[in-house]
């Protein structure tokens, strides 16, 4: 295995468990979800390592969380809420080109915006699944509103504060230690 392999897969490894770990801590919703920066770690790896680094790490932390601190209503839930939810927050890195654009020409404003952006849109497509996720398997806690907006302010709850607190964040990180963004 190459050096450059290895390290892709140190860092996948290692990020992945520091977002599980984040998931832990945090304030949670009764009936799942919580605010927390556990999309932090894998926004980074996003930006570091494009698309698939970022998917992988999400992959990772929401394989892990469904083994260890699952909430399982249906397996199909399961694998959305966990695998398929966290593994579309790396989808962060669609602003990567403009991320190192804003690096190239020293323009921290540029870079903030696209790490923002790409953020936002890793966590709003995670926020879409729990969304679904919540209209299909949770409709029951509805009560008399319609389900539609049940899911949405419920998932709403935690994950625009976590997206919000990510989004700050990793831009902090990046513009303070722009080598993150250096593979090395």
């Amino acid at each position: 295995m190459d050096k450059k392999r290895l390290q892709f897969l140190l860092e996948v490894s290692i990020l992945g468990s520091i977002s599980f770990v984040l998931d832990q801590v945090g304030f949670s919703l009764p009936q799942g979800g919580s605010i927390t920066l556990s999309m932090l770690p894998i926004v980074v790896m996003a930006f570091r390592w494009g698309i698939a680094g970022g998917m992988l790490t999400g992959f990772l932390s929401g394989l892990i969380q469904l083994v260890t601190t699952p909430k399982i209503y249906h397996p199909v839930q399961a694998a959305l809420d966990y695998l398929f939810a966290y593994s579309l927050v790396g989808l962060a890195a669609v602003t990567l080109v403009w991320v190192l654009r804003g690096q190239a020409s020293g323009k921290k404003g540029t870079m903030i915006a696209a790490i923002v952006v790409g953020t936002v849109i890793g966590g709003l497509l995670r926020y879409l699944i729990h969304f679904i996720g919540g209209m299909v398997f949770f409709a029951q806690y509805a009560g008399d509103q319609p389900v539609w907006l049940y899911s949405l302010v419920y998932n709403g709850t935690y994950m625009i504060p976590s997206i919000i607190l990510s989004a700050i964040v990793a831009s902090l990180l990046f513009t303070s230690a722009p080598r993150l963004l250096q593979r090395n």
